[in-house]
């Protein structure tokens, strides 16, 4: 699996973030290797209706649909046709306690017989080390992603810098699916990262600022047969 952060970049935003958009999705029926986009909150709706296919974002917030303005809420994601959220990026962190709470929430609307949602609503959380990604396993989140903030955009990849350390946190995340990120760019460091065990990538400058990215996704998929 594949999730491609369009982060808040201009490439990924607007009209860009619906033809990015597309081209995961046709790359992903081409591959047969699900792609996920991440977006921005304001683009989920436009994109679904062109693009049709799971659409992830960024951050989401726990409170109820009432008083809580500016948060980014559950119900109504779900209505704009989001089947998934990020939690925790490097660059958006937030408390255990408030990823606790947010877990609980999609749990009781993934149980619930009135939710819009076909499927259930799913979570990837970031961590940035062994130790917090134990406490993450416990919530049983559907993905863990590890990720070093320092080499988040860089040219060196967590594939490259930390592949023993990948190795210990595919270990640590058990049953549940581990993703790696930051600094992906090239069909080596989704080689080595999905050799180690990692069952996909969280990436976004490697993809989003490509000057092809359909290319790009294309050479990455091809590391998924080579795996399995």
């Amino acid at each position: 699996m594949i999730f491609v952060n369009f982060k808040t970049y201009p490439e990924g935003t607007g009209k860009k973030a619906i033809e990015l958009a597309k081209i995961c999705s046709e790359v992903a029926k081409k591959s047969g290797v699900p792609i996920i986009p991440v977006v921005q909150v304001v683009d989920v709706y436009q994109i679904k209706q062109a693009a049709n296919d799971s659409i992830w974002i960024q951050h989401l917030d726990p409170y109820l649909p009432d008083r809580a303005t500016g948060f980014i809420n559950l119900e109504a994601l779900i209505e704009a046709g989001a089947t998934g959220t990020i939690l925790n990026h490097a660059e958006h962190k937030i408390p255990l306690g408030t990823i606790k709470q947010t877990i609980k929430r999609i749990e009781k609307i993934n149980s619930s017989k009135n939710s819009k949602i076909k499927n259930k609503f799913q979570t990837l959380i970031c961590v940035r080390s062994l130790s917090q990604t134990e406490r993450i396993v416990k919530l049983k989140p559907d993905f863990i992603a590890y990720e070093l903030a320092e080499l988040i955009g860089g040219d060196i990849s967590v594939s490259q810098a930390q592949p023993e350390m990948i190795k210990h946190f595919v270990e640590a995340c058990s049953s549940i699916s581990a993703i790696i990120g930051a600094g992906i760019k090239n069909e080596t460091d989704v080689k080595i990262g999905l050799q180690l065990g990692a069952k996909g990538i969280l990436v976004s400058s490697g993809v989003v600022l490509a000057h092809d990215p359909e290319k790009i996704l294309l050479e990455f998929t091809k590391q998924f047969h080579v795996s399995i």
